[in-house]
């Protein structure tokens, strides 16, 4: 089955919306996630009565498990320990890390979204199908 570029989703003339919608959707992402500020943080393990940084604990398994692997490289211990221990640094990562959204007038902001949203919807109509004739009333 041969690919209608001229006519995606079913749509007649789609393409050009299309092709418009994802401009809008790529530049309204681009610049609404530009004013995103994302920052690192440190662990911190006050429920276990620990004060300051801690990210240094979490390496242990990580390289318990390393030295194990150096040691013999069939080691199921090993394995398991090098594998959580790297889940363990991933998600501590990811759990400390604060997203701020930068100072920015109200018009760049709706700029932002219009584009966005807009294009997403652009993209949905030239996609989606949608037969025109059965949408009206009928008489």
């Amino acid at each position: 089955m041969p690919a209608d570029f001229r006519n995606p989703g079913g749509t007649p003339g789609g393409a050009g919306a299309f092709l418009l919608g994802i401009v809008m959707v790529v530049v309204g992402g681009y610049l609404l996630l530009n004013q995103v500020q994302v920052n690192g943080g440190y662990w911190y393990f006050g429920w276990a009565g620990s004060y300051g940084r801690s990210f240094g604990v979490t390496l242990i398994p990580l390289l318990f498990g390393i030295g194990i692997l150096f040691y013999d490289g069939r080691s199921f211990a090993g394995r398991v320990l090098t594998a959580g221990g790297s889940l363990v640094i991933l998600a501590g990562i990811i759990a400390n890390v604060d997203i701020h959204f930068q100072q920015t007038s109200l018009f760049a902001l709706l700029v932002m979204l219009v584009l966005l949203v807009g294009g997403i919807g652009l993209v949905l109509r030239a996609v989606l199908p949608f037969d025109r004739r059965a949408a009206k009333p009928s008489d």
